[in-house]
């Protein structure tokens, strides 16, 4: 028990974030506004986890963009004011990730991050199409799920079947008009109601492939652009997963090794690996960590690989993988499943899987088999064979050819990346890094830090960075970042549980 209190206060500490069709005819044609530009559209709110009175509104648009006059659906949005009189006419939006992910119920997480630029800019949060209260397409809270059930692929599939045909049943449950393309128009009018010149775009993980895509689709509207963990839209995520998730895993085990107190503890760490996976499937009887049931269940191989994925998103967190492991090679699995689950307990971190799924089957999963991503040696094709599997009756957008592509800036864009990431290493951001600069090097900039994790805007000197780029007054004054502090940042120690004495269980 003083184990897992100590795993978790540590999970606490790290402040990670977790965290992807318009026909032809409308790709690229500006949204038409929801009313006039100037006109209040807003009113006071308040949102839970924020102290001061902010301003939400909504505007309506059409569910299919080639039939205006049809089902409308409201798309909601939150305005946090700047704080200064005398603000800057350019908000900031925050482009939420997932895909799946409420960008308003992530708002009171990541203002810390934005305080400064709010002095004299708004912060705009939109819950894109799909997700929190625009449209959502919601599947049952799995959060307090029973392991077996939670970490079973098959139990899982019938889940997500059963969501499907619920949500065809809603009178905006047509899952074809979700695509990341629809959206942005969505995103696109919302600007033009708020009468915003301009704005400057942060997109976090999924968000980095919406904000491409509205800059692909409007580049005069933006002015600065952040993307943090880039996920293009050339990546097929599916593949990729198992791809970036094995490097993590692996340069985990190698920091435990190249830790002297780390390999002290754990020497046979990688053996008390493989020899898990090759235990597989076994029985396990744990304490939920959320729910605290006792539960017994079968752990297959499967089970255990998502097991250790959603650590690695966290580097203080999977600085506990090693102990977690090696607790689990003597039989003792408490850990690492409290670990499982230590991200994904949060309210903002829940998905609205009907979204992640309409956006994922019509972009990524088609695109499986040109995708050239070697499977990971331990991760395999699993995550593949279960998208294909529910991608195979999912309802999806005609994605435009031209989505795929990542036309040259035309303003400023700054794109980071953490080196442990195991879902958008720095390798996409290379690839989206190169395209946008294809035109001007100068207006691109592409920052690794070393040793983070998914997302990594949060990190140390990151936030002054950001602020930085953005409030510039000139682009030549906004790039290049100084970001030699980031990449000074070291990677967690290792977390060694206090020994216990013999006959007693740490």
């Amino acid at each position: 028990m003083r184990y897992r209190k100590q795993l978790l206060h540590r999970a606490a500490c790290a402040g990670a974030t977790l965290g992807l069709a318009l026909s032809l005819a409308f790709a690229g044609k500006p949204a038409a506004a929801a009313s006039a530009p100037g006109k209040s559209i807003t009113s006071p709110c308040r949102i839970e986890g924020m102290p001061n009175e902010l301003q939400c509104g909504s505007i309506q648009r059409p569910l299919n963009p080639a039939d205006p006059a049809g089902t409308q659906i409201s798309i909601h949005f939150l305005v946090v004011p700047a704080m200064a009189r005398n603000k800057q006419p350019d908000p900031v939006l925050m482009l939420a990730g997932g895909p799946g992910q409420s960008a308003i119920a992530v708002a009171p997480m990541v203002m810390s991050r934005l305080a400064r630029l709010n002095n004299r800019r708004d912060i705009v949060f939109i819950d894109q199409r799909g997700t929190g209260k625009s449209a959502p397409l919601q599947c049952a809270d799995e959060r307090e799920l029973p392991f077996e059930q939670a970490l079973d692929a098959s139990a899982q599939l019938k889940r997500l079947e059963t969501c499907r045909q619920d949500l065809a049943k809603l009178a905006h449950g047509d899952l074809r008009f979700y695509s990341t393309t629809i959206a942005m128009q969505d995103f696109e009018a919302v600007r033009v109601a708020l009468g915003a010149a301009q704005w400057n775009l942060i997109g976090g993980s999924y968000g980095t492939r919406a904000g491409l895509e509205y800059l692909r689709l409007f580049p005069a509207q933006v002015r600065r652009t952040v993307l943090d963990g880039v996920a293009p839209p050339d990546m097929v995520l599916p593949a990729s997963f198992s791809t970036d998730g094995q490097a993590a895993l692996d340069a985990s085990l190698r920091a435990c090794e190249k830790e002297p107190a780390c390999a002290q503890q754990f020497p046979q760490l990688r053996q008390q690996w493989a020899g898990l996976l090759h235990s597989m499937p076994r029985q396990l009887s744990v304490k939920h960590p959320l729910t605290g049931q006792d539960e017994r269940f079968t752990l297959s191989r499967d089970m255990l690989l998502r097991s250790v994925r959603l650590p690695l998103y966290a580097p203080a967190l999977a600085s506990a993988l090693p102990a977690a492991i090696h607790a689990a090679g003597e039989g003792r699995f408490e850990s690492l499943m409290g670990l499982s689950g230590a991200l994904a307990s949060s309210k903002s971190s829940r998905l609205a899987m009907g979204m992640h799924f309409s956006v994922v089957c019509a972009e990524d999963v088609p695109r499986l088999d040109k995708a050239g991503d070697p499977p990971g040696a331990d991760f395999g094709r699993g995550d593949a064979q279960l998208y294909t599997q529910v991608c195979k009756d999912w309802p999806r957008a005609q994605i435009a050819d031209e989505f795929f592509s990542m036309p040259p800036a035309t303003s400023p864009v700054l794109l980071l990346s953490g080196g442990a990431d195991p879902a958008t290493p720095p390798r996409h951001g290379d690839r989206a890094a190169k395209a946008l600069a294809a035109a001007n090097p100068k207006l691109v900039q592409h920052i690794v830090v070393p040793e983070a994790g998914h997302g990594v805007m949060g990190v140390g000197c990151m936030r002054e960075l950001l602020f930085r780029f953005i409030d510039a007054k000139t682009d030549a004054l906004a790039l290049p970042q100084d970001a030699a502090c980031a990449s000074k940042i070291p990677r967690p120690g290792a977390f060694l549980p206090v020994q216990a004495s013999k006959g007693q269980q740490p």
